[in-house]
């Protein structure tokens, strides 16, 4: 397996094929029952797996693993990616994090155990700083970052809609540099 991270029954890895409609599933949910994706359309299979390719190919997601005992197989609980926070050549070596936890797996450090990795994978891959963007209202997600060092860069009001309400976007910064 080549964990990354290892705390009581959560394991962070790199993620690997197989690991796409876990994570898709993930997605959708968030989808269709938060704020933290702004679309209201599910992922298709095939989408999810375009996207879940691109960022296999980067080296740049990593999935959390569960097991109810140590003998049990996991189940992947959360994962995190990063991408090119924009597309033209000039933010290159910037990234934006997504971190995301499965329901009924939250407040078990999945998060935390996701999101260290996945900045030292950043920082590996020779990027300068990593962003997040977080829906303003998101204080656990604010919360998590903090705790990685990242700083407020400032909120864009009303940057997006989601469910008929118009909605925040806080910006934060991490130098990885």
């Amino acid at each position: 397996m080549n964990p990354i991270y290892e705390r009581s029954l959560v394991t962070v890895r790199r993620a690997r094929p197989g690991d796409e409609e876990a994570v898709r599933a993930i997605r959708n949910h968030a989808i269709g029952h938060s704020t933290a994706l702004w679309t209201e359309t599910p992922q298709s299979p095939a989408e999810g797996a375009a996207w879940f390719a691109a960022h296999l190919e980067r080296g740049s997601a990593l999935v959390a693993e569960t097991a109810e005992t140590a003998e049990a197989p996991g189940e992947v609980a959360g994962f995190a990616v990063y991408g090119p926070w924009r597309a033209l050549d000039g933010y290159r070596h910037t990234v934006e994090d997504s971190v995301y936890v499965r329901e009924g797996r939250y407040g078990l450090g999945i998060g935390s155990a996701l999101l260290g990795p996945l900045i030292a994978s950043a920082r590996a891959a020779g990027h300068h700083v990593m962003i997040a963007g977080i829906e303003a209202q998101n204080a656990a997600s604010i919360r998590l970052h903090d705790r990685f060092g990242f700083e407020h860069v400032g909120t864009v009001r009303e940057a997006g809609t989601k469910f008929g309400r118009r909605l925040d976007l806080t910006l934060m910064r991490l130098p990885l540099a």
